[in-house]
């Protein structure tokens, strides 16, 4: 079964059958979560983008969000050794706010508005990437402003699209990290902040009882995909990969946009 809202209200969810190409979708969605937990980043926008054409866009958003942490527990346990905690901690309190204040936005805009928003992020994330890759990392100047900017921008946008993976790239490939520092850390700032939103997507009604029975039928396809995914990357041409992906992101986003 598929949980959907019943016009703008989130709170109330029925049931329905899904049509093949649904399930095929969501199975989809939830490996790329998966795989973007592992290395392959740029899936995680992907996969937002996918869960938000399936279901009304507010409830995309808390839909996900079990099976994004199913993802970091796997990613914690593999990499937890490399992580750097001065920067995990330097940035929770600015996510933090961010998260509130995603909150307060998501608490008062409509699912109209919602797949408008976050197709809107799908797309500037996606510009985000492609920009890192022309011009490289190193041209963004961390100053005193920039782990307070993206701490609040990535805060803003995990809660209300599950999507700030770009944004902590770029800081954290400010910071200069190396590839195991860089991913270790990634894991556990993103699995704390993943589970700071529970209460705030429950609250919203956006994360139930009934999504989360769901989410454990796709919890198999995320753990797959962190599988998978470790086993894939160090196999496939990086940049072609990651081209297909941004692509695919910006046509989701486009789509969100435009339906």
């Amino acid at each position: 079964m598929f949980l959907v809202a019943e016009g703008d209200n989130v709170r109330t969810i029925r049931a329905m059958n899904l049509s093949p190409w649904q399930l095929a979708l969501a199975v989809a969605g939830a490996l790329f979560v998966g795989v973007s937990k592992t290395g392959v980043g740029g899936l995680g926008v992907l996969a937002s983008a996918l869960f938000a054409l399936l279901m009304p866009a507010k409830q995309s958003a808390g839909f996900v969000l079990p099976l994004l942490i199913f993802g970091d527990v796997v990613a914690v346990l593999s990499y937890r050794q490399h992580a750097k905690w001065p920067h995990v901690w330097r940035m929770l309190p600015w996510t933090a706010a961010g998260i509130v204040l995603g909150w307060l936005v998501m608490g008062r805009i409509d699912n109209h508005q919602a797949k408008l928003l976050i197709g809107g992020i799908v797309l500037v994330l996606t510009g985000l990437q492609v920009f890192r890759r022309r011009t490289g990392a190193d041209l963004v100047a961390p100053g005193a402003w920039f782990g307070p900017v993206v701490g609040v921008l990535a805060g803003f946008t995990t809660l209300v699209a599950n999507a700030a993976g770009a944004l902590m790239a770029v800081y954290l490939l400010a910071m200069r990290l190396p590839k195991l520092e860089f991913v270790g850390t990634a894991a556990v700032f993103f699995l704390l902040v993943n589970l700071s939103k529970v209460p705030f997507m429950a609250q919203l009604g956006l994360l139930t009882p009934a999504s989360f029975s769901f989410n454990l039928l796709l919890a198999p396809a995320v753990f797959a995909g962190t599988l998978g995914g470790r086993w894939l990357l160090p196999r496939l041409n990086q940049r072609s990969f990651e081209t297909v992906t941004l692509a695919l992101g910006a046509l989701a986003g486009l789509w969100l946009l435009l339906s």
